[in-house]
């Protein structure tokens, strides 16, 4: 990051700096393709497909975890 821009950033205030990430994540948002995914993020995805692949019935599905993880103890 430029050092000016650095600076800039610095001499907002905290409600400024919330909604310059706000602006940031809208932005990146509307255009997913043009973010870079890390290759190691890449290996994962194919490793966690290969896992699934073999055992497509193994796990649960998102419903039910969100259910458990909404539940009152």
């Amino acid at each position: 990051m430029k050092p000016a821009l650095k600076a800039e950033i610095g001499r907002l205030t905290p409600t400024e700096k919330l909604q310059l990430v706000g602006a940031l994540w809208t932005d990146l948002a509307a255009n997913p393709e043009q973010i870079p995914i890390p290759a190691w993020h890449a290996r994962l995805l194919d490793e966690d497909q290969a896992v699934y692949g073999v055992n497509p019935h193994e796990g649960s599905p998102w419903s039910e975890v969100k259910a458990r993880i909404i539940r009152p103890t």
